[in-house]
């Protein structure tokens, strides 16, 4: 019971985390490797809004989520926007990018174990008989709520219907009148916003550490490369996969073995189906 119930929890957190990554691709069909820069941003954003500039700590993540949100449009529109449609150098770019800010944060003196952030909900419950805090409880709720919401979004709202007419067919949706890149933009700044999201409710469970961008990036790349880039079942799917692997391999061999798990993932998958278990091949070969 252990096991499913902490593999749940992990699962939905490597979900959380891969969600920006893959939306974004998914809408935009650009592959933001800026990814773990900026989940490392909202994370310590969060921190020195509330504990530097003393903000409420719900108006700390409301900022620091719309700050996310406004730099990745950033990212976009001055570096991306120029290089749109090489895909080797939308890569370079957007890793330089992602690099640059964690660096950042690394030489301002951000390397201590001194910046975390507090939980949400404090306290813990059993459920069959296994212990198990609010927080992580939360997490589930947060990943089940998003989906819900960007589903709605997608499907029934014309924001959401325009960014999914240029992703299917950006040709056709210009002779509609759809801007592509305001949608491109639009696309990169509500993954970002994702990616705080994501920061801002898993950081609590830990202290904030410059190398998790560089951490959370590689989880991205392994859970949307697993399951496909441009698919939000196979993003689902693989966080599962993943999610429960690490608590097996964490249970019979050590915790350390837990990154093994996503780095073995990434080379299995590209060697035996580059797409991912949902994704479309070519569109996908193109870029890994």
């Amino acid at each position: 019971m252990t096991i499913l119930i902490y593999g749940l929890v992990n699962s939905v957190i490597l979900i959380l985390a891969a969600l920006g990554f893959s939306l974004t691709f998914g809408l935009s069909r650009v592959a933001n490797f800026a990814h773990g820069g900026l989940y490392l941003f909202a994370g310590l954003a969060a921190w020195l809004l509330r504990n530097r500039l003393g903000l409420p700590y719900g108006a700390a993540i409301l900022v620091a989520i719309l700050l996310t949100g406004l730099l990745g449009a950033l990212i976009y529109r001055f570096i991306l926007q120029r290089v749109r449609g090489i895909e080797l150098a939308e890569v370079i770019a957007t890793f330089a990018m992602g690099v640059a800010i964690i660096e950042t944060f690394r030489s301002l003196g951000f390397v201590t174990f001194d910046y975390n952030l507090p939980p949400f909900v404090k306290g813990g419950t059993r459920i069959l008989g296994v212990a198990i805090d609010y927080q992580r409880l939360f997490i589930i709720g947060v990943g089940l709520l998003l989906a819900i919401l960007l589903w709605l979004f997608t499907h029934h709202t014309k924001i959401g219907l325009a960014l999914r007419g240029i992703a299917q067919d950006e040709h056709t949706a210009l002779a509609f009148g759809i801007e592509s890149d305001w949608a491109a933009m639009l696309s990169v700044a509500i993954g970002s916003g994702l990616t705080a999201v994501a920061a801002l409710t898993t950081l609590p469970l830990g202290i904030i550490s410059i190398n998790l961008g560089y951490e959370v990036l590689l989880i991205a790349v392994a859970v949307a490369v697993l399951g496909g880039l441009e698919s939000t079942v196979g993003l689902v799917v693989g966080g599962l996969i993943l999610g429960y692997s690490q608590v097996i391999a964490a249970d019979v061999l050590g915790t350390q073995w837990q990154a093994v798990v996503y780095l073995l993932a990434i080379v299995l998958v590209l060697a035996v189906r580059p797409a991912g278990l949902f994704g479309k091949s070519k569109e996908l070969e193109e870029r890994v």
